[in-house]
């Protein structure tokens, strides 16, 4: 299945860059570009792309906006918790915007300075649902942000899970694969999706992106001060 891109970037050397890359692979198609975030919104609802490609500071309509839009389905058009998956570009590993995207529903960030090769690997990943936090900056910028937020007086969501699924999504937040969690359970890798995918419904989290930032929220993981864990890709 081919996977349908959006590039938004107020740059025109970045839409041109990423789109002449990403159409070199036969499974990946850039379907529409935007130069702002409110034409971003509009290019989504046209195309209805499975992964967008989005600047965190735009003109006219930031990127954390548009983003918030989008997965809310004025720009999808697919309804609340649908559309397209969204990843945010930056110049910086520790974009001060980088957090209110993630909390805005966006899977995850990559430096505008990656590698073609890692470029195309997290696309694939992310549309596959696979939102693993990388590059490897991501796990320390989330539990930063996380660690000078206010506490929250809201009640936890994480008392909902079980014993068994709390445990697969401390172990997601370090960064391991679905086969790796499955190594480290000695479980299958089927039975590591199904406790997954009830982590996700149960948290009302989207991807996993958005269960590790309420892992690090509610505090199931703290943030450590030593180096995240090597990015999948």
């Amino acid at each position: 299945m081919t996977v349908r891109i959006v590039i938004a970037d107020d740059q025109d050397v970045v839409r041109a860059g990423f789109g002449a890359l990403l159409d070199t692979q036969p499974d990946l198609s850039v379907v529409g570009s935007a130069a702002d975030g409110a034409a971003a919104v509009g290019v989504c609802r046209e195309t209805r792309p499975d992964v967008v490609l989005m600047d965190v500071r735009m003109p006219v309509l930031d990127g954390i906006e548009a983003t918030r839009r989008i997965i809310a389905g004025a720009g999808a058009g697919t309804g609340p918790g649908r559309g397209p998956r969204i990843v945010m570009l930056t110049t910086f590993d520790l974009d001060e915007y980088v957090y209110d995207a993630l909390a805005a529903g966006a899977s995850g960030f990559l430096l505008k300075d990656m590698t073609a090769e890692r470029l195309f690997e997290a696309v694939r990943v992310v549309a596959a649902g696979e939102a693993l936090l990388a590059p490897t900056v991501t796990r320390r910028l989330i539990g930063e942000f996380v660690r000078l937020r206010p506490h929250t007086a809201e009640p936890s969501p994480l008392a909902l899970l079980t014993p068994r699924e709390t445990e697969v999504l401390r172990l997601i937040a370090e960064g391991l694969s679905n086969a790796e969690i499955a190594a480290r359970l000695t479980v299958s890798a089927e039975t590591v999706k199904t406790h997954v995918s009830r982590v996700l419904a149960k948290l009302g989290a989207r991807d996993r992106a958005q269960a590790v930032m309420l892992a690090y929220e509610f505090g199931l993981v703290v943030p450590r001060s030593g180096g995240p864990r090597k990015a999948p890709w």
